[in-house]
């Protein structure tokens, strides 16, 4: 692994950051293949897997937290996650999977999404923050600060750091956090916890649910 150099840092398999993802029900789905899901919405409760052949992003921040929820079973739930942020960001060949296990008479269900594939515009999103457990990866990061405190609100506000989103995770505000001013991912392969946007648009928007276990990866 490559040591930390401003202006330009590139770390294989960098296992914090992530590619944003879309909600694994039919109804944000119909919406998202209808042009843009123009308001906020989140996924928790269970984890899902998303990959991409790239992510190109700007304006991303990062820090850790714990995210609440809660199990299938209705029970309370912690996870560690790494909470990633981009202004916007770009999407290549987009993929998203959700397995549902024991479901009476079925069995194992699973529910695929892909868009931004061959032949359409890219996955298109703004103001993103992804909670992400696990993330493999090629990355180069831009202009990249590392070790700010992650509830600075940013220097826009006279702060250095990148602030925090709220919601239902929690992080130390004087916790480890870094940002940088854009990113760029390739073959990327993730499992995450929850995703927010204030606009998703997806080009190509394909949706399947079918009987047993198939993932993206």
């Amino acid at each position: 692994m490559e040591s930390q150099v401003r202006g330009g840092t590139r770390w294989k398999r960098f296992a914090v950051v992530m590619v944003p993802s879309v909600a694994a029900t039919a109804a944000i789905g119909v919406a998202l293949a209808q042009g843009a899901l123009a308001a906020s919405f989140s996924v928790s409760g269970q984890s899902f897997k998303v990959s991409a052949d790239k992510l190109e992003g700007t304006g991303f921040s990062q820090y850790g937290a714990i995210d609440g929820g809660k199990t299938l079973t209705g029970a309370a739930a912690a996870h560690p996650v790494a909470v990633s942020a981009f202004k916007t960001a770009k999407i290549t060949n987009m993929c998203q999977s959700v397995v549902t296990p024991n479901i009476p008479f079925l069995g194992s269900v699973s529910l695929i999404l892909r868009a931004g594939g061959a032949g359409h515009d890219k996955v298109e999103a703004e103001n993103l923050y992804i909670d992400v457990e696990d993330l493999e990866a090629d990355a180069v990061f831009h202009n990249i600060d590392i070790g700010v405190a992650a509830g600075d609100t940013g220097a826009d506000k006279g702060g250095k750091g990148p602030g925090m989103k709220g919601g239902k995770e929690q992080a130390n505000p004087n916790g480890f956090a870094q940002q940088a001013d854009s990113a760029e991912l390739t073959d990327v392969k993730q499992t995450a916890w929850a995703t927010t946007a204030g606009t998703f648009k997806l080009s190509g928007l394909k949706m399947s649910v079918s009987t047993g276990t198939k993932e993206c990866y």
